[in-house]
């Protein structure tokens, strides 16, 4: 199947591409479901539209919101979106995967406090509702990814042999202890409760795209009480759960940000089958979500893939550092099933899904479609925010998007970050962020 990029010129043609690819994607004309409150315990989202965790890494050295973040967000604040899902923030300096992502502490909490309340001052004086987005932070630790001085220094929760070699570790390189995982328990508590006086409604537990949380859903080879069997492999999120519930009561929404499918050969990838590592195995995606579930979880972002190792997988792309053996149409279509199979399982979760940038002004009528079948309850735009942070709001108003502000799915972007840049949209917002990509690549 030969890879295609986005070349159609009405929604016909991605609808008629689809039946011929035999996705049967979900589109919809109906884009006024987009605009449904949605409840989560105490807390109104007043749309079901979520700006996902877009991180910039432009932080201060000491982990506080620096000046091009205090700007994004007042971007995405004004945008629309009834649900901001905060970027990664770390739990421990060394927990960072750059010098310049956002770490929560004890010494900074005031500047992530300014941070929630921009965001609300800005949605409600541009919006005629007076909105008031709800507000999720991800706790993160980056684990073989960390990069806490600009230099590589992985963190990892056992050997993987697919991403070993790209970081050039020995056979002998240390793995995390048991000791180290129950102490960084605690300190995913501690960030939480920082959160919430720093003015979030919510905390996600980072456990997607490989970084350290996630990698143990596949430790299947790590001894001890953190890896093995499912019950072990899924310790680390649950007793995080735990503890910040705990802690914080049913006021404050206690998630996280959850891969399905990692797409990497068994025993080294999660939710993955057995015998083909390309497809999808949700049996444990599903034992687990049922378990957060029973902990009072009522809402989850649902993801999969690496940026590392298979990109394509959870950002389908025109342009990006290999040319995958798939038409991104079926990346999407992958997104949208596996998220769906989910959502119909536990459909009083409030599931939000991910995978309709690469599709730029026809992005609203799957997110309808997808909406119109059960098989989300929010729609989360990532690098779409970034390009085009007044998405939602044309959306709710017009029904559609501009196509000449959408993402274009260059991977301009992640191409930044990846250099150790402060990421943003090159092409949309060029003024600021043509100038960064070309002290990369020019």
């Amino acid at each position: 199947m030969s890879f295609k990029k986005f070349e159609y010129t009405c929604l016909e043609d991605v609808i008629e591409e689809s039946r011929q690819l035999g996705l049967n994607l979900p589109f919809s004309q109906n884009t006024n479901v987009l605009s449904r409150l949605v409840d989560i315990g105490d807390f109104r989202i007043p749309n079901s539209i979520a700006i996902h965790p877009m991180e910039g890494s432009d932080g201060e050295k000491d982990g506080s919101p620096g000046e091009l973040t205090v700007r994004r967000y007042r971007r995405f604040s004004g945008s629309g979106a009834g649900l901001i899902w905060f970027e990664a923030v770390a739990v421990v300096p060394e927990g960072r995967a750059t010098s310049r992502q956002l770490w929560i502490h004890s010494g900074n909490t005031a500047p992530f406090r300014k941070m929630t309340d921009i965001i609300r001052e800005v949605a409600s004086a541009e919006s005629e509702n007076s909105l008031r987005p709800v507000c999720i932070m991800q706790l993160t630790h980056s684990g073989r990814f960390s990069k806490p001085e600009g230099k590589p220094a992985p963190v990892i929760a056992y050997h993987n042999p697919y991403l070993n070699q790209r970081l050039n570790l020995e056979p002998d390189y240390p793995v995390i202890t048991d000791e180290e995982l129950e102490r960084l328990e605690g300190k995913f508590e501690e960030a939480a409760i920082l959160a919430r006086d720093a003015g979030f409604d919510g905390v996600d537990v980072k456990c997607c795209h490989r970084y350290l949380n996630c990698e143990l859903l596949s430790a299947y080879n790590r001894e001890g009480r953190y890896g093995g069997n499912f019950e072990g492999r899924t310790r680390f999120l649950l007793n995080v759960v735990d503890r910040i519930s705990s802690r914080l009561g049913s006021s404050f929404i206690v998630t996280t940000r959850l891969n399905i499918y990692d797409g990497i050969p068994y025993p080294y990838g999660w939710g993955v089958d057995i015998e083909d590592y390309l497809r999808l195995d949700s049996t444990e995606p599903l034992k687990l979500v049922g378990l957060l579930r029973q902990r009072n979880v009522k809402i989850l972002n649902l993801t999969m893939g690496t940026p590392y190792y298979n990109p394509h997988v959870n950002r389908p792309y025109d342009v990006g550092g290999y040319i995958p053996e798939e038409k991104p149409l079926t990346g999407v279509a992958r997104l949208v099933k596996g998220i769906g199979e989910i959502q119909l399982a536990y459909p009083d979760v409030s599931i939000v899904g991910t995978g309709y940038s690469w599709l730029r002004q026809y992005a609203p009528n799957l997110a309808a479609g997808c909406l119109e079948r059960g098989l989300v309850t929010i729609a989360g735009f990532g690098r779409e925010a970034f390009a085009y942070p007044g998405f939602a709001r044309d959306i709710l108003a017009n029904g559609s998007m501009d196509s000449k502000k959408c993402c274009i799915s260059c991977s301009k972007c992640s191409d930044i970050l990846r250099a150790g840049g402060t990421a943003g949209c090159v092409v949309r917002d060029a003024q600021v962020y043509a100038p960064v990509y070309k002290q990369y690549y020019v």
